[in-house]
């Protein structure tokens, strides 16, 4: 079954060397986190509106062929080391889940 992983960016930017640094790592890997995870970018910072809840910043959705490859992804030391440049720019809510 797919899984998904949707990072919802809370508030706006704080850190913007920080978050350049972030999306270098993951630019970087992109094409290791494809062969070993099966990693999908389905949106990254495209429009959004809030329809309910909290107005978000941003969103980024990821698509995996199961939970196992977006943990293991997620759990990487690579992904581990650019999450701590990501956690210094800005605040995510970050959620996995299964798709049908």
């Amino acid at each position: 079954m797919p899984a998904y992983m949707i990072f919802i960016r809370e508030e706006p930017v704080k850190n913007t060397e920080k978050m350049e640094d972030y999306s270098a790592a993951n630019q970087a890997n992109a094409e290791g986190y494809a062969t070993r995870f099966g990693i999908k970018p389905l949106s990254v910072y495209q429009f959004t509106e809030t329809l309910e809840g909290k107005e978000a910043d941003g969103v980024v959705l990821l698509e995996f062929p199961t939970i196992e490859d977006a943990r293991g992804w997620y759990e990487s030391p690579e992904y581990q080391a650019a999450m701590a440049d990501r956690k210094m720019a800005a605040d995510y809510r970050t959620i996995l889940f299964e798709g049908l």
